[in-house]
């Protein structure tokens, strides 16, 4: 893979060139950021910037401006090769929190392992409904300790709404969720993106995780999809190098909260 050629287009199509992840969702391109808004249940964020280093503070504290008026806590979404290379300083100095940095990785679909089956005893079902929502919502805060209210939102939205642009799947032992994931389509482009893959504490370690993102992958390749992209916890890079993803780039959520 050329590195450098597909962390362009990377940019170029799902950061410069972003869509809204959902229908509560739009895309605002200001200066040289590129930011989405939404509802207080959606994701908002800085997903793009082109800065130098004597307009990236005003351009912060723009930034802070626009969200804290309208009472967003909200994200910017910095990744390594980012200028200017002092970013996630000022961003701290202007009080953004930095969350753990992960690994940005992007895989050819045609070269990636597609084979790896779910472990005896898990089947693995499309969510397509409400009820399916929910299971992936339990498991998500199962597996992570967070809230799922978010995610309940935007998967239900988005199934509703246009029901192209994702696909989600949950594990099940039984009747019980184990595992969950999605994958983020974006028409237009040739990346897909996975995200949300957790399984819960006491099925770890049976490839479960292996599975769905082997699942996700037939999916994209099914519709087209040149390239699938995750941004990896240092416990899945691993499994995902195995399966055929290189690592190109580390991306760090920086959080302010008005």
């Amino acid at each position: 893979m050329d590195h450098a050629g597909v962390l362009a287009l990377f940019d170029r199509d799902m950061r410069e060139g972003a869509r809204p992840d959902g229908p509560d969702a739009r895309i605002e391109r200001v200066g040289r950021v590129v930011r989405q808004v939404s509802s207080e249940h959606g994701w908002n964020g800085v997903v793009w910037s082109g800065l130098d280093a004597a307009g990236a503070d005003a351009a912060i504290a723009a930034q802070i401006a626009h969200f804290s008026g309208l009472g967003r806590e909200f994200e910017w979404k910095l990744y390594g090769h980012d200028l200017p290379v002092d970013l996630g300083q000022r961003l701290r100095a202007a009080g953004f929190v930095s969350q753990p940095e992960e690994t940005l990785m992007i895989g050819e679909v045609a070269d990636l392992t597609m084979d790896a089956e779910p472990p005896e005893g898990i089947r693995v079902l499309p969510v397509t409904d409400r009820a399916g929502v929910d299971l992936v919502a339990r498991v998500h805060e199962a597996a992570f300790g967070t809230d799922g209210s978010r995610l309940r939102h935007q998967l239900l939205a988005q199934l509703t709404s246009d029901a192209d642009t994702v696909v989600a799947v949950v594990a099940l032992a039984g009747d019980t969720p184990v595992s969950a994931a999605r994958m983020e389509l974006v028409p237009g482009t040739r990346f897909a993106g996975l995200w949300g893959g957790g399984t819960v504490e006491g099925w770890r370690g049976r490839g479960i995780y292996r599975a769905l993102v082997a699942h996700r992958a037939r999916a994209a390749a099914a519709r087209g999809y040149r390239y699938l992209q995750v941004d990896a916890m240092s416990s899945s890079r691993p499994i995902l190098e195995r399966l055929g993803f290189e690592p190109l780039t580390t991306t760090t959520p920086y959080v302010y909260t008005p």
